[in-house]
């Protein structure tokens, strides 16, 4: 679960987004961020309870900078007042499937997939799906999926209107091979990340993904 006081310090700082708030809050973050390693923690040990892929990993492999990254933003705030957490099957791989964790009041959600591959892994997930459809349509079609996720997350930015190129426009899977990201997300309640059972809660929904994962990091571990 994370703190009332770790959430008192986003709501504070949502309103003193600067830096001078920040270096006059130092302790306040400081015991901020003990709480986020903790949350992450707890989360992380369900997790690898259910995927070994996720052994691996340590705290550290799985937080994210409150520093925001201001360079190319018209928003100049300096920091995120949100809090997330990132579990990668292949810490060593950068864009290896993984599970997500989003806190932002107003806008809580868990999310998994690989998110915007480079070039080259996107066709080898296309590959993979050209001649293993099926597979992933199992994953898509399971009960408890469907009911949580829907389908792969979709949106103009993230569908191509034709074909991709080398790829058949009457392929049965079509719909999948248009898709640039291969993600589902689940918008969660803000109230779900105080509660004394939210670690697992969350990892028995997080878990619904570990199939789609796994067909993903099959994609991309497969030589072409």
């Amino acid at each position: 679960m994370i703190t009332k006081e770790a959430l008192q310090f986003l709501a504070d700082l949502i309103a003193n987004n600067n830096t001078e708030w920040m270096h006059a809050n130092k302790k306040r973050y400081e015991n901020y961020k003990k709480d986020y390693h903790a949350f992450i923690a707890s989360l992380l040990d369900e997790m690898k309870k259910l995927d070994p892929t996720l052994e691996p990993l340590e705290v550290k492999n799985c937080t994210f900078r409150i520093n925001r990254d201001i360079r190319f933003s018209k928003d100049k705030s300096p920091y995120k007042t949100n809090m997330g957490a990132w579990f990668t099957q292949n810490k060593f791989k950068k864009n290896s499937p993984g599970y997500y964790i989003h806190f932002e009041k107003g806008n809580s959600f868990i999310a998994g997939g690989v998110w915007c591959p480079e070039p080259n892994e996107l066709k080898l997930i296309r590959k993979e799906i050209e001649f293993f459809h099926d597979d992933l349509e199992a994953v898509i079609s399971d009960k408890n999926f469907k009911s949580t996720f829907g389908d792969l997350d979709r949106d103009e930015n993230n569908v191509l209107k034709k074909a991709p190129k080398d790829f058949d426009p009457n392929h049965p899977a079509i719909e999948f091979l248009k898709l640039k990201s291969y993600t589902v997300s689940q918008k969660i309640d803000d109230n779900l990340f105080t509660s004394n059972d939210f670690s697992k809660t969350i990892a028995q929904k997080l878990i619904l993904m570990k199939p789609m994962n796994d067909f993903l990091r099959r994609a991309l571990e497969t030589e072409e």
